[in-house]
C-alpha cells in the first residue's frame, strides 16, 4: 500500500515538474505574452466598439501591455525553439530576424505614441487601434502560421 502511495507521489511530482520545465520555455513565454496582448486588444476593441464603457485606466493598461510585450517579445525566440510546444511561429523569423525584430519595434512605437497621447474617449480608442492594429495584423500574415 505504501509502495503506491510513493509511486502515485512520484509521478505526480514528474508532472509537476515537467509543467514547470515546460512554462519557462521560449515558445510557451512568447505563447503567454501573445495572451497578454490579446486579453489588451480584447479590451480596447471593446471599447472602441461601444461593447464596454470607457476606462481611462483599462486603456492605459492595455496600451502598456501591449508597448511591455512588442519590446520584450523578440527575445523569446531564441535559435532552437523552432519547433514544439504548439509554436505558431513560422520559420521566417529566424531567416529576418532583424525585420521580424523591427516589425515589434513597430508595434511598440504604435502603443507608445497612443500612451503619450492617452485617447480620452471611446474616439481616440478607435484612432489608437487604427494605428496600432495593422501592426499586429501585418506581423502576423508574414511571421505566424495559420491554423
Amino acid at each position: 500500500m505504501k509502495f503506491r502511495t510513493l509511486a502515485a507521489a512520484a509521478a505526480l511530482a514528474v508532472i509537476g515538474a515537467g509543467a514547470v520545465v515546460a512554462a519557462d520555455e521560449p515558445q510557451v513565454v512568447r505563447q503567454q505574452m501573445m495572451k497578454k496582448v490579446g486579453g489588451a486588444m480584447g479590451a480596447l476593441s471593446g471599447i472602441a466598439k461601444g461593447e464596454k464603457p470607457y476606462d481611462a485606466e483599462v486603456v492605459k493598461a492595455s496600451l502598456t501591455t501591449m508597448s511591455e510585450v512588442a519590446k520584450a517579445f523578440p527575445e523569446q525566440f531564441p535559435v532552437g525553439s523552432e519547433t514544439g510546444h504548439d509554436t505558431e511561429a513560422k520559420a521566417t523569423i529566424w531567416e529576418k530576424m532583424d525585420d521580424f525584430k523591427a516589425h515589434a519595434a513597430k508595434l511598440g512605437a504604435a502603443a507608445d505614441t497612443a500612451l503619450a497621447s492617452l485617447p480620452a474617449d471611446q474616439t481616440g480608442v478607435v484612432a489608437a487601434l487604427g494605428a496600432i492594429g495593422p501592426n499586429c495584423g501585418g506581423c502576423h500574415e508574414v511571421y505566424r502560421v495559420k491554423k
